[in-house]
């Protein structure tokens, strides 16, 4: 899958997580009406190439295509992630337009008369409270009461499978160790309970693999929850591998915090010195060249903290005529 730019921390965990097939299937198998699951070859999930949201969403939703064998032919499934607070109520319409683009999109790698493939949309919705939103397109139009039976062959329609963190307890999400507990700090997140029993479910988490334990970690961290209950929760860890690599991101998240206070101090010592520099060369200029400069000149020249502004100011020092003329630039 090409390299994207990611605009949250929830873009990174989910695509990271469920970019493998294998975290994949083993939640949307069971998410799946079993009478399409069990069809599915999930063995055979393969994740397909692109993004097919609309630029203006970038950074409310994230999405992923599967491939995958259904019965005797092939289908498409759709995963959109969306972490936006509170819903559209427009949602299917979208989806539309973006299974669309993916069918768009396979016509051009498969030329010819062939059939396009079924599609199963899923939206995971990483919300703290439910959603009152209808999964059928057709809800969407404004149909003629009495007229549904007549209209209905005039009426695209498709129903897609909404999945609310909001609506699943924590030990209902289902799925392999690594995609469990990814959904679960998911939801954690938007309800802040970070530091809560099942995101640090030991039994899950040492079986994850150690970097994604890492980013669940400095995911938890970055979130902004208490660094005083993070570490009371840490020392109560028995298992010391989860231990030691949660103490070892805090270490390195306040390294980085100092490093980048000292970046930022520096720069804003430098932008201040260039800032009084420029400043002293206007009244220099303005001194040597008529002798003086008046109070309330100086203070506007000091005043003013534009780099740009400042040096426009210091060749009009130099070129202007007379003092009123160098004011009239200010």
């Amino acid at each position: 899958m090409p390299d994207e730019s990611l605009h949250q921390p929830h873009d990174k965990l989910f695509k990271v997580g469920f970019s493998d097939p294998v975290n994949a299937a083993g939640f949307l198998r069971e998410e799946i009406p079993a009478s399409i699951a069990g069809r599915i070859d999930w063995g055979q999930l393969r994740l397909e190439p692109g993004s097919f949201v609309d630029s203006h969403y970038r950074h409310t939703e994230s999405d992923l295509l599967f491939s995958a064998p259904l019965a005797d032919s092939d289908c498409l499934l759709y995963l959109l992630f969306e972490h936006q607070i509170s819903h559209e109520p427009t949602l299917a319409l979208r989806l539309l337009r973006y299974m669309v683009r993916i069918w768009e999109a396979w016509l051009k790698k498969h030329p010819g008369p062939a059939s396009l493939p079924v599609i199963l949309p899923i939206v995971l919705a990483q919300n703290a409270e439910v959603w009152e939103l209808s999964p059928h397109f057709a809800s969407l139009l404004d149909i003629p009461a009495g007229l549904e039976n007549n209209l209905r062959a005039f009426v695209p329609d498709f129903t897609f499978r909404l999945i609310q963190l909001a609506n699943l307890p924590f030990d209902s999400i289902r799925g392999t160790p690594a995609g469990i507990l990814i959904l679960r700090v998911m939801k954690a997140e938007r309800l802040a309970k970070l530091l809560d029993d099942p995101v640090w479910d030991e039994v899950l988490m040492i079986q994850i693999p150690r970097e994604t334990r890492e980013l669940l970690i400095r995911y938890i961290l970055e979130a902004g929850v208490d660094k005083d209950a993070f570490e009371r929760k840490v020392l109560a860890i028995t298992q010391p591998e989860i231990r030691s690599t949660a103490m070892t991101i805090a270490q390195q998240l306040r390294q980085e915090g100092r490093q980048e206070g000292r970046q930022e101090g520096l720069q804003k010592g430098l932008q201040k010195g260039l800032q009084k520099g420029l400043q002293e060369g206007i009244l220099e200029a303005l001194l040597i060249r008529f002798g003086q400069v008046p109070l309330g000149l100086r203070e506007a020249v000091e005043a003013i903290c534009d780099e740009a502004s400042l040096r426009n100011l210091h060749k009009a020092s130099i070129q202007a005529a007379s003092l009123e003329e160098f004011t009239r630039s200010l």
